[in-house]
């Protein structure tokens, strides 16, 4: 395997100090035109390329913001890593995103790699409910926003989007066309958002004058497509059959709707539907869906933001800078009616 070149051979190449050499790179006007045409002309026919991750240490800031989402198989979190890349772009840094596929564990070994790597801060929706993994992160003394999660006792920054308001908005919606026994389908009960979403569906039954009993919860271990069509295949066979199903995301949403193709039941006459997310595949389904949409490409940029002000500012150097303050930034959600839900009843 061949050797990496390193500025010891560059400054051997060249005829010049290591410490030529490492000006010619950071500060070339201070270093003669001939001199730095000659290093230059060493580091082309060598192939020298300095060494990012060991400058970065050097200087004790990093170039590289870190972003931890749930799934990126999910398009909401592809949406919200192209909102958080464009922040990063315009403050000249780049952003590793991983995927921590809802697992607790790859979680934890993803922040010990943002750790390892020293990277500026990061973005983090949790997987892990207990908490644990974040208070380990913290020990490092890197900065994170939590994105899609309200940072309740912490003290750190969060943007999220009010989970509970748009719960009550599709259940309200379902019971305002009719509806008066619809299904949840709610992925991992641990998830904050699935809780949330749950609390505002319950709401909107009791602003109608309903009880709880008219929500019939369908847990699934993912939020995926396959899980969907598992609880869609489950919601068929009830006996005493909901007439509208709220799914906690789009993705469980399109599930249960090719469940329901498969089985020739119709949407929305047999069964209404609303997901969550308002994902491009929302509109582009076989029946348009009717969703809950969250302004996923705002929230990435807000979060990048946020973490940006924070790595800049500092906590209170002593050298006039403002001290940073940690802001839970809570943004609206808004339904995007389709004719998923839209049979009259």
């Amino acid at each position: 395997m061949a050797q990496s070149v390193g500025i010891k051979d560059v400054a051997r190449a060249a005829g010049v100090s290591v410490g030529t050499v490492s000006n010619v790179i950071n500060r070339p006007d201070t270093v003669a035109g001939e001199t730095r045409a000659r290093v230059l002309s060493a580091i082309d026919r060598l192939g020298y390329v300095r060494s990012e991750s060991a400058r970065q240490l050097r200087a004790g800031r990093s170039r590289i913001m870190g972003l931890l989402v749930l799934d990126m198989g999910n398009p909401f979190f592809v949406d919200v890593a192209r909102g958080a890349e464009r922040a990063a772009r315009e403050a000249g840094l780049g952003v590793m995103v991983c995927n921590s596929a809802q697992d607790a564990a790859e979680e934890a070994e993803y922040l010990s790699l943002f750790a390892e790597q020293r990277v500026r801060g990061v973005l983090l929706t949790p997987a892990d409910a207990t908490g644990r993994n974040i208070a380990a992160f913290r020990r490092h003394g890197i900065p994170f926003v939590l994105v899609d999660r309200v940072a309740e006792g912490t003290t750190e920054c969060s943007v999220s989007v009010d989970d509970i308001a748009g719960g009550a908005l599709a259940v309200r919606h379902l019971v305002d066309a009719g509806h008066r026994s619809i299904a949840y389908v709610s992925g991992p009960p641990g998830l904050t958002q699935v809780r949330d979403r749950r609390t505002g569906a319950l709401n909107a039954l009791a602003e109608a004058g309903l009880g709880p009993e008219a929500l019939r919860e369908l847990p699934t271990e993912r939020l995926d497509v396959a899980a969907g069509r598992d609880a869609g295949a489950r919601l068929l066979g009830l006996a005493d059959r909901p007439t509208a199903v709220f799914c906690a995301n789009d993705l469980l949403a399109l599930g249960v709707l090719q469940a329901m193709y498969a089985a020739g039941v119709t949407v929305p006459d047999d069964l209404a539907i609303v997901g969550y997310d308002d994902i491009e595949f929302a509109a582009a389904a076989a029946v348009p869906l009717t969703s809950v949409r969250q302004p996923a490409v705002t929230m990435g940029a807000l979060a990048a933001e946020l973490l940006l002000e924070e790595t800049e500012r500092g906590e209170g150097d002593g050298k006039g800078k403002r001290t940073h303050e940690h802001r839970r930034v809570v943004l609206q959600p808004e339904l995007v009616v389709r004719r998923s839900s839209l049979a009259a009843r």
